[in-house]
């Protein structure tokens, strides 16, 4: 395949991607200044698609060297070539890498968006070196959370025996609060892989 031919597969190809992305987004992946476009930029600027391949599936690498080596190929063409063959493996590492997760690819998004304090921290964590940041983050969120949902139940708890909506009220506040500790649990236990994670996963 010549390289005009390259440049009309990615036109065809960047159109397409764009009219079925849909429209939910997940995670920061997908960011213009996320890490995987980062990759992606190091790799075009290095030549080197191994900055890339450690984000995608085993099973999806060869489809990535290939998408990659078109990119290169149609980059010599001009600036503007250049600029849709950089467009275009962005989007498919971005669509490729969020397949592997299990997530829908939903187009790229600009970079500075306000991704919340928990990625922010996660991601500075990394730069920095050190964890403690986002240690203080999570454990005044759920310091917060539990006394929230704990003097909310406290609260309820002695309603009126006679008054049933008083008591509705009460086995609401005590749903939500155990269900809140049960799923903080639960999703430490998960990540962790703690003995208990086999079974919590089917439990209420």
């Amino acid at each position: 395949m010549n390289s005009k031919a390259i440049f009309q597969t990615f036109l065809v190809s960047g159109f397409i991607l764009l009219l079925f992305a849909p429209a939910k987004v997940f995670g920061h992946c997908d960011g213009m200044d996320g890490p995987v476009i980062k990759a992606a930029q190091a790799a075009l600027h290095s030549s080197d698609v191994n900055l890339v391949l450690l984000w995608v599936k085993k099973d999806n690498e060869q489809l990535i060297r290939q998408a990659f080596a078109q990119a290169l190929e149609v980059r010599k063409l001009g600036p503007s070539a250049k600029e849709l063959a950089d467009r275009y493996f962005f989007e498919t590492l971005v669509r490729v890498h969020r397949a592997g997760e299990g997530a829908p690819y939903t187009g790229l998004k600009p970079a500075g968006r306000d991704l919340g304090p928990a990625i922010t921290a996660a991601d500075k964590a990394i730069e920095q070196g050190s964890a403690n940041n986002v240690e203080k983050l999570l454990t005044d969120a759920l310091s917060n959370g539990i006394h929230k949902h704990y003097h909310a139940l406290l609260n309820a708890k002695n309603y009126d025996n006679n008054n049933t909506e008083e008591g509705r009220e009460y086995v609401a506040q005590y749903v939500t609060w155990v269900h809140y500790i049960n799923g903080i649990y639960q999703a430490a236990a998960l990540h962790h892989g703690g003995k208990d994670a086999a079974h919590l996963e089917h439990e209420e």
